[in-house]
């Protein structure tokens, strides 16, 4: 019997999973107990409640595997920052301090953490740092019926990566090609999702919810300005217009001319027909992003 435990914290909707023999035992977000919203917290009750409907203790666990590679994360900070200096060292002094404090040593806090629950938990080698895209691809091939398939990850951004294409066969996954930071189509639609005057990782639901009221009238505009997108999907971002890299907002000033409106204040700016055309020019820009990556890969990989 092989038991693996899955925790997923510290940056939105934090998680925890229990497998035995390749089957999901039980799964929960930290949400579901502490009744906060996307709570990103290190997942206590999450893991708890897995283990105890597993009926195992954490010291009987073989592999406790992490979503993301921390380090590799903070390389990729360090190298933005010193590509676009001396812009962002607002930014930069901002989110140092919590990495040299708390996330460049996760490996020994999640360690501690867990001994809480098991005194008999005395073995840090079980502890296993996955990368952030292949955590993606495995959640989605390996619960899958398909013994074999091509797997397409879309997001914001993990350590590098933001978008990913793997081929996954039995209990093996093979990342095949990449498109790194900053070109991401998940930070573009974050960065409407601020434009419109909703919360990151939180409000994009919103954007998408809005769009059906709307008229893709931006979309030339966005493909023309924003985003230099191939015939097999790939894409480029426009770095000019956005402030995500290095700064302390997702877009800039430039962005708002383009549009010709400022960013809405959601406290005192109701929503209109310009935010539902915007809003629907993105969910169509994405659309078809997403169209061409996945008609490229089914001939590619027929």
């Amino acid at each position: 019997m092989t038991s693996i435990l899955g925790i997923s914290a510290f940056y939105h909707d934090s998680a925890a999973t229990l497998l035995i023999d390749g089957n999901i035992i039980a799964a929960a977000q930290e949400e579901r107990f502490t009744r906060i919203k996307h709570d990103k917290s290190y997942p206590e009750k999450s893991i708890d409640y897995v283990l105890s409907e597993a009926n195992i203790r954490l010291s009987d666990v073989d592999h406790i595997v992490y979503f993301e590679k921390p380090f590799v994360k903070f390389e990729r900070l360090l190298e933005t920052y010193l590509a676009f200096a001396p812009f962002g060292f607002e930014s930069f002094r901002t989110s140092m301090p919590i990495w040299l404090k708390e996330k460049l040593f996760q490996k020994k806090f999640i360690f501690d953490k867990l001994n809480k629950y098991d005194e008999n938990f005395k073995d840090i080698n079980k502890l296993y740092f996955s990368e952030h895209h292949l955590s993606h691809a495995a959640s989605a091939f390996f619960p899958s019926p398909f013994n074999e398939a091509v797997v397409l990850t879309l997001d914001g951004v993990g350590e590098w990566a933001t978008t990913t294409l793997a081929i996954g066969k039995g209990s093996e996954l093979k990342m095949l090609k990449e498109i790194h930071f900053p070109h991401s189509i998940g930070l573009l639609y974050s960065a409407f999702t601020y434009y419109l005057g909703f919360k990151v990782n939180s409000g994009e639901y919103k954007v998408m919810g809005l769009a059906p009221y709307g008229e893709p009238k931006y979309k030339d505009k966005i493909l023309k300005e924003l985003i230099d997108v191939k015939e097999d999907g790939s894409f480029r971002l426009n770095m000019k217009y956005f402030n995500y890299a290095t700064g302390l907002t997702m877009t800039n000033k430039k962005f708002s001319d383009l549009f010709g409106q400022p960013i809405r204040d959601s406290k005192k700016d109701l929503l209109n027909q310009f935010h539902m055309d915007i809003a629907s020019s993105v969910q169509a820009v994405t659309e078809e992003i997403v169209l061409k990556l996945t008609t490229f890969i089914s001939k590619e990989y027929k």
